[in-house]
């Protein structure tokens, strides 16, 4: 059966769902077994997992999250029926276990969009009456909504399957696949036809074009090799696309053996990742240390000192193009080892020699600790989210308890609901959610007088207005939601206990004081949310490979001795960029400005951690002669204006001036094109080089949106 995909059908969908199951837990509860507090929270619990939380997938995924979830809810209802003994203990409750709810968003897209209805199961048992004798009611009736909502997600309406992103690294090493076989075949270039195909398939991968069910966010250890496998495709299609040309009599035999063998890795890993079984060790990694020993070091010679008709500058060339060969076949050893460890194989040390599957052979439990200490900290976007709600819900339920205001619970939802991540998107839906409560609160009243206690009528009119609240909010507005949940939440409590109008006047009161809450901690706590912070992040990224790009070149040229962590700086810039790139793609972007390439700018950091592993594990050369040889000399050239580069394009993202480019000095004993005179240099040389060289295309992807986008602002808020 086919199901429309668009945003109203989606809705309608869960809308069914929500409204089946809550409702059916309400009034089984209520009429069926005269228990309030059951059928109460039997209710909510839905509302909570369901029209609260935003978890993303297919009814059968949320189902299985949902079930996951449910010894949590009995946790929280607990902790929050014991704590409404008094105000302090529920404020000091709610800052505790509201921030530790919000601060799990690090682990991935579910926990994060569960995290709204878990903080809802605390929030409703911790206002009075304090009642721990009403424990099993409240839980009995959470258990029967939560399984309810299970029954209704997994067999109910299904969604349409979205592609996986396992599916989608497979596509991409399929093409791959072709691309290094169109590479040995004459023109010994891509066709225009390949380079699309190419350009297709790394952008498929691209977080912002991947579901967000689909995206392997997690800190487990399959998840992070599942994020691992679509980087190394994306870094393989990128380097077969950059492969230097060869001369009229096409690349060397060697060279063609490697690349059938790139291609015939990548054709394994696609099957793997297609039937879900590993592939096993290949032959590129034994193929590219042969290709490594075998690689050309200088032009023979003869005794009087002449080539056997090969020049330096041709043995040069073809080095070149035989580093930038063995970037190629790095990336297609860290994609199969990757897909393999995803599905379940852990890698051997030589597939993995680089360093980057680090989170290889730990415990899950060990990776979510790693995750979860490595956003400890004010500069990360998830502590700063968890530090925001869980101040103002503990400023919410103070005030409410303080002020005894009726159904206090609705302060805190408000601000559950209204709070965002930046200051200026909270406000413009707290206008829009008052003028909607409003709204629904007159009608609310004017139903609330005309009826008159009429349960049957409100048992009646409950299921179409719970429809149409989870259909029509998600889709007309915030206004819409408030509104028509606020009569929702009429008719509810006035089948629970006799109402009379001043029940809407009270939920519009609630709506304000939480919202005015929610607003003031957003203007306190980080107003710019994730767009500024994005930038910083990626600035510091971008300066941190530059750093790491001058300290990799110094120990290649002059043995300088390389700290075990010094790489560590890099790694925790990139953390943090991840993650507020993350949260960015979820809020809405300034009118009238352009787009970074923040995800190129993710993959160069992964490259120079990636690269820098690499050829500090080569080593810098045996012999240090003084004076440098040219190559090395150039080689601390290239590197400093290439760092100075990265440095520059930081400054740009945080709005400095961009200095003038320094282009590279000639080095003595060099020719006019930049290449070491007389023989050719250190097979290193060259491998610094290839890395330095597809640095600077990543750069160049991260410098020309940069560059629009500092004329957008300046064009648009004036310089």
């Amino acid at each position: 059966m086919r199901y429309g995909t668009s945003a109203s059908a989606y809705a309608g969908r869960r809308a069914v769902r929500v409204t089946l199951a809550a409702v059916s837990a309400f009034y089984v509860s209520l009429y069926g077994l005269h228990q309030p507090v059951t059928a109460t929270y039997g209710l909510f619990a839905v509302v909570a997992m369901a029209g609260l939380s935003r978890i993303p997938g297919t009814g059968r995924q949320r189902a299985v999250v949902i079930a996951r979830l449910l010894p949590v809810g009995w946790l929280l209802v607990t902790a929050g029926t014991l704590l409404a003994v008094h105000t302090w203990t529920a404020t000091a409750g709610i800052l505790v276990i509201g921030f530790l709810i919000a601060y799990s968003a690090v682990t991935g897209p579910r926990p994060a969009g569960a995290a709204p209805g878990l903080q809802l199961l605390y929030i409703l048992p911790c206002f009075p009456p304090y009642a721990p004798q009403t424990l099993d009611e409240r839980l009995g009736g959470m258990t029967f909504g939560v399984l309810l909502l299970v029954l209704a997600e997994s067999l109910l309406l299904p969604d349409p399957p979205s592609t996986s992103y396992r599916d989608l690294s497979a596509d991409a090493a399929m093409t791959a696949a072709r691309c290094a076989t169109e590479l040995t075949r004459p023109p010994w270039t891509l066709s225009s036809e390949a380079d699309a195909a190419a350009r297709s398939a790394g952008e498929a991968l691209r977080p912002s074009e991947v579901p967000e069910s689909e995206r392997p966010a997690g800190p487990g250890p399959r998840e992070r090799a599942l994020a691992h496998t679509g980087m190394a495709a994306r870094v393989l299609l990128a380097r077969l696309q950059e492969a230097p040309g060869t001369g009229p009599q096409g690349p060397r035999s060697e060279t063609l053996a490697l690349l059938h063998e790139v291609a015939a890795s990548a054709r394994r890993t696609t099957a793997a990742l297609r039937t879900g079984r590993p592939a096993g060790p290949g032959q590129l990694g034994e193929a590219l240390a042969v290709y490594q020993r075998r690689r050309t070091v200088a032009p023979r010679r003869k005794t009087n000192g002449e080539t056997n008709g090969e020049t330096p500058e041709t043995v040069d060339r073809v080095m070149y193009r035989q580093a930038m060969l063995i970037e190629t076949a790095h990336a297609g050893v860290t994609l199969a080892a990757a897909a393999d460890l995803a599905l379940g194989r852990l890698p051997e040390p030589a597939e993995t020699r680089d360093g980057g599957f680090w989170y290889a052979g730990q415990g899950a439990a060990r990776l979510w600790g790693h995750r979860l200490r490595a956003h400890l900290s004010p500069h990360s976007v998830y502590f700063q989210n968890a530090v925001r709600i869980s101040l103002a819900l503990a400023a919410a339920r103070a005030v409410a308890g303080l002020g005894s205001l009726p159904h206090g619970f609705w302060a805190m939802l408000a601000v559950l609901t209204l709070t965002r991540t930046t200051a200026a998107q909270t406000g413009a839906i707290v206008g829009r959610a008052l003028v909607g409560t409003l709204l629904g609160a007159l009608v609310a009243a004017a139903m609330l007088v005309l009826v008159s206690g009429n349960t049957a009528a409100y048992a009646v009119a409950l299921p179409v207005i719970m429809l149409a609240t989870f259909w029509f909010g998600p889709t007309h507005g915030v206004g819409w939601a408030q509104g028509l949940f606020t009569l929702v939440v009429s008719l509810v409590f006035a089948q629970l206990a006799p109402s009379t109008w001043q029940l809407a006047e009270v939920r519009f009161l609630d709506v304000l004081i939480g919202s005015s809450i929610g607003l003031v901690f957003g203007l306190l706590a980080w107003p710019r949310g994730a767009q500024m912070e994005l930038r910083r992040d990626v600035a510091a990224l971008l300066r941190a490979i530059g750093s790491t790009v001058t300290s990799t070149v110094s120990s290649l040229t002059h043995g300088a001795a390389e700290e075990r962590n010094s790489l560590l700086p890099l790694r925790r810039a990139l953390t943090l960029a991840e993650s507020s790139f993350a949260q960015f793609q979820s809020e809405p972007q300034r009118p009238g400005t352009a787009a970074v390439d923040w995800h190129a700018a993710l993959i160069a950091g992964h490259h120079a951690l990636r690269g820098a592993r690499r050829l500090l594990a080569e080593g810098p050369p045996t012999e240090t002669p003084s004076p440098a040889p040219a190559w090395q000399r150039g080689l601390d050239t290239d590197g400093d204006v290439l760092a100075e580069r990265y440095a520059m394009v930081g400054g740009l993202l945080e709005g400095a001036r961009p200095p003038p480019s320094r282009t590279r000095p000639p080095v003595p004993g060099e020719t006019s094109d930049g290449r070491p005179q007389g023989l050719p240099a250190s097979p290193l040389y060259y491998d610094a080089e290839a890395w330095l060289t597809s640095l600077s295309a990543d750069l160049d992807h991260v410098a020309a949106t940069a560059a629009a986008a500092s004329s957008s602002s300046e064009a648009v808020h004036g310089p």
